[in-house]
Parts: structure tokens; sequence; C-alpha cells
């Protein structure tokens, strides 16, 4: 077994072990890792959608936090933090915008979609078929010339943007911060470790959620591991060696809920799910093709961000962008007018970007 495919494995297994410990501690069913939910209850926590629309969703994640702090420090320890960005940055904004919308539609990232089938949630299963679908359309505009403008080298200071606002959000979340009354900064009482409340639980549910995920990040950062990556480089390469780490992930998760009993197969009753097939399959369809127009998933962004990568810094803030819009005007129930419109108009939107930045021959003189 070559050695990168190992630390593949590894930082997978981590993972899935990393988010049964979470579940079981208190973080909702089939949710011990998701980044597009986790980022949109930090945007809550922030207040920067009405909550006369949505349920209480806030609470600023630690397992974000971690992961954008671990892959920070593995990229310093081993001499990978070099800040490197300026490649498309407005159309990588939208790129994140359309990739979180499309998850928020399934209610779940890569991440959460195998913790989710891993847990018998068929919905899920469909919304791998998109997935792989939308991952599909993207490898076929890498084939007739998708591409980017090259990135380029950028001064430190740049690269330690994300770390910095990620130790500021550490400390709104310690310190419990209002800066009017009754909020921002906001906190939900359940729904993650220690949500009973009480300060020790509290403390040691922050603690145990932050080193998960800069064990995650850490391992991540090392690994390379890349969901949507894994199934392009199957269509591309017919390389297995990122998507060992995404099986690996599921094998353990799977193993551990049949283990608790909280293996529960079928479509009805699933935890935060739905049945809505068609927008599952699409939604997570846009989730895969935003995913290859960026070069990565959304768990792959946020350890790029932490890595020094401003590109995906940028994408990260288009995600935090696109939660705020989902929840604001309502564009995530998929069975509403709005939330279809959305996802329709998004899969249009992606295949424009796509074909607009085609590479085009340079013609001989």
């Amino acid at each position: 077994m070559r050695k990168d495919t190992l630390w593949v494995m590894i930082a997978g297994a981590a993972l899935g072990i990393a988010a049964l410990v979470l579940m079981s501690l208190g973080n909702p069913a089939n949710m011990g890792f998701c980044i597009a939910c986790f980022q949109r209850d930090i945007v809550g926590a922030l207040g920067l959608f009405n909550w006369n629309i949505t349920a209480p969703i806030q609470y600023i994640r630690p397992e974000i936090i971690g992961i954008a702090l671990g892959a920070f420090t593995a990229a310093v320890i081993h001499g990978e933090f070099k800040p490197r960005g300026g490649s498309a940055p407005v159309t990588r904004f939208m790129l994140g915008v359309f990739m979180m919308l499309g998850a928020l539609v399934f209610l779940g990232c890569p991440v959460r979609m195998v913790l989710r089938l891993a847990g018998g949630d068929l919905n899920a299963l469909v919304a791998v078929f998109g997935f792989v679908g939308g991952i599909a359309a993207g490898v076929w505009l890498l084939r007739f010339g998708f591409v980017l403008p090259r990135a380029k080298g950028q001064r430190r200071a740049e690269g330690l943007v994300l770390p910095a606002l990620m130790v500021l959000l550490l400390l709104f979340l310690v310190l419990r911060p209002s800066f009017t009354e009754g909020g921002p900064i906001f906190f939900m009482n359940k729904g993650y470790p220690g949500g009973d409340g009480s300060p020790v639980g509290l403390a040691t549910g922050i603690a145990v959620s932050l080193i998960a995920g800069l064990v995650i990040g850490f391992l991540g950062q090392r690994s390379r591991l890349c969901f949507a990556g894994g199934i392009r480089d199957i269509f591309l390469m017919r390389s297995w060696h990122l998507l060992s780490g995404v099986l690996v992930i599921f094998a353990v998760v799977l193993i551990g809920n049949l283990v608790m009993g909280d293996f529960h197969l079928g479509f009805a009753d699933q935890p935060v799910a739905h049945s809505a097939h068609l927008w599952n399959f699409l939604g997570m369809a846009m989730v895969g093709l935003a995913a290859i127009l960026l070069g990565g998933c959304p768990f792959r962004q946020l350890v790029l961000a932490g890595s020094g990568n401003t590109d995906s810094v940028l994408t990260v803030f288009g995600m935090l962008t696109g939660a705020a819009l989902a929840h604001n005007f309502s564009l995530i129930k998929a069975a509403t007018l709005p939330g279809k419109i959305t996802v329709i108009a998004g899969l249009v939107i992606l295949v424009v970007i796509g074909l607009m930045n085609l590479k085009r021959p340079k013609q001989a003189r």
C-alpha cells in the first residue's frame, strides 16, 4: 500500500471515529461532522439571518474552528504554509455560494451524506447518485478544457487572515459576549456536545469538539482527503487513492452505528432529512459540480483555507454567504417554489461558469 494512501485511510478512520464520539456526546444523529451545517450554525450565531423565519440554529461550532486551525498547524509544521491566491476570486466566491445552497437543500455536505448513509438513511443514497452525476459533469468540463486562472504567491499575512478569524470565533465561543441585548452572539442550548447548558458540560463539549476538529484538520491537510476528488480521480485516472478514505469513513461509522444500535434503514423518519428525492439528487449534483470547478469539496476547501490558500478562503466566505441567503430567503426548502428555482437556476449558472472558463486553443498567427 502506498504511504500516501495509508494517510488517507488514517484520516478517514479518524473522521469516522470522531463523528461517532461527537454524536454520542450530543451532536445530532448522523451529524458528527457536517461542514455546511456547521458553517450555517456559525452564521446563525453571528445573527446574519432572520430568526423569525427559521428554527434557532445558532452556535459557533468548535469543529469548524478546529479543522481550520488543525490544517494551519500541519501546514506550518511541514513547511507547506505558503499562501497562494488570486485565481478568479469572484467566481470562486460565487461557486462557494452555490455549493452551500445545494448542500442545504439536501441538508448536509458530502461528509454528512456519507454519515447519513452509514446510519441507514436511504435519502442519502439518492444524494450519492446526484453527487456523482455533478462530478461527472464537472469532469466532462475538465476534459473539454475548463480551467481557472493560475494562483500566485501571496504575502504571508494574507494566509493568516482565516486562522486569525478562527481564533476570534473561538474567543467569542468561550467568552460568550453579547453585543446587543439578547445577542448577537447567539447560542442555542441543545444540538451539540455539552448542550445541557451547564458550565461543565459546555466546557467539555467545546473541548472535545475542538480537539476532534484539530485532529481531523491536521490529518486532512496531510492526507489531502477530498470527497469530490476521490470520485473525480476514478473518472480521470481510475485511481482509488482518495476514495479509499471516504470508504473507510463509511465502514467505521456503519460498524459503530450497528454496534450502538443507531442504524435505521429506510427513507422515512430519518434525523434532519427529507424524502424529496429529486431535490436531494439535484442539490448534491450542485455540490458535486461546484466542487470540481473549485478543485475540492467543502471539507477540502476549509482545509485549504486554513493552510493558506486565499482562493479557498473566498470560497469559505462564499459558503457562509450562501447560508445566510438560504435562510433569509427560505431557499433551502426543496418542496417550495423558491427552493426549486434556486436548485435549477444554480445548476444552470454552474454550467455557464464552466463553459465560460473553457480554455480556448491559441490560434496560429
